[in-house]
């Protein structure tokens, strides 16, 4: 195993390629294609503060079910055996329970990512029974056990729904029966590394059992990537060199092995691949090549592919590295 280390900075900005090739694990490539990650569209009941996706209540980009219809098809000819659906709220996306339906007949593993409150709004009262029924894996925001760090990031009364749904989904078994995981995540407020993952999954079991007396399963700890709505805060508050600075001289070899784009592939709502959901927020497509729809790739021929980089990539492979499934060392 490389070490972990801190480098300087090669240029302004530097160059990711650059520095895989200076630690010896360059280029990216992918590994074998394990998981579809569906984003359902833009439309969310939240406009966080950190949202890298830019989702938010006015947000009308929509996956549309004849586009759902051909990623499963094309996910049930390729033996795809996991899917990550996210948003957004992919909640409400009209057609996000066919769609869940159709991949647990494929016998599918299923995650969602959760925001909570979605489970509060109009309509939704039985989607945490439905969700328990479908065995869904939940992956859920909550970027702090404190109610003034919530509601500073996601905004005001967040903290207490997101523990009223919290609360709700262990009811129904999530947390604590083998097979209703229930996930959550967190990221810093501002401009930071997220601490130990291990040490703040404990220090969460903690205060949310003793508080609420919530459960949960695993903490994942996701750090914060300069994009769209994170980008404009960095900006803001004159902090955009300072942190993609802090990202590069952070830089762990060690992650890249782990990173989500070597196994994963990015579905839009419109159906088009990336190598990763970031990249998809950055429009750069597959492999940095010409935007292709999922269902004009040939998953055979994915492997040892070129993945599609940029400065932003230093945001998954700083500290013990980030990804959507939390810490990567």
């Amino acid at each position: 195993m490389r070490a972990a280390c801190k480098i300087p900075v090669l240029e302004e900005p530097a160059s990711f390629t650059r520095v895989l090739h200076a630690h010896g694990v360059g280029p990216l490539r992918r590994a074998a294609l394990r998981e579809l990650q569906i984003n359902v569209g833009r439309l969310c009941n939240q406009a966080c503060g950190h949202c890298h996706v830019d989702a938010g209540p006015k947000r009308t980009e929509i996956m549309a079910w004849k586009t759902m219809q051909r990623i499963v098809a094309w996910a049930e000819r390729a033996a795809i055996s996991k899917v990550d659906i996210t948003g957004g709220a992919p909640e409400l996306n009209a057609n996000f329970r066919r769609l869940v339906d159709a991949f647990t007949a494929l016998g599918t593993d299923i995650t969602a990512r959760c925001n909570l409150t979605v489970l509060l709004e109009p309509g939704q009262e039985d989607l945490a029974a439905w969700y328990a029924t479908r065995r869904v894996r939940l992956v859920c925001s909550l970027p702090c056990y404190s109610r003034n760090n919530v509601d500073a990031q996601r905004g005001d009364g967040v903290f207490d729904k997101s523990i009223r749904a919290l609360q709700l989904l262990n009811r129904h078994g999530y947390g604590g029966a083998e097979d209703l995981l229930l996930d959550l995540v967190y990221n810093p407020g501002g401009a930071t590394l997220p601490p130990s993952q291990a040490q703040l999954e404990k220090d969460y079991r903690q205060r949310l059992d003793e508080d609420f007396g919530i459960r949960f399963n695993n903490l994942l700890t996701l750090t914060n990537l300069p994009i769209n709505r994170f980008a404009h805060y960095l900006d803001r508050t004159g902090q955009r060199q300072a942190y993609q600075r802090l990202l590069v001289e952070n830089f762990n070899a060690n992650t890249v092995l782990g990173l989500m784009c070597r196994h994963l592939l990015s579905v839009d709502w419109q159906g088009h691949v990336y190598d990763c959901d970031f990249n998809q927020m950055l429009s750069l497509p597959l492999g940095a090549g010409r935007q292709r729809y999922l269902w004009e790739i040939d998953a055979e021929q994915l492997h040892n592919s070129t993945i599609g980089v940029g400065t932003h990539c230093f945001g998954c492979t700083a500290g013990n590295g980030s990804s959507c499934g939390g810490a990567l060392v």
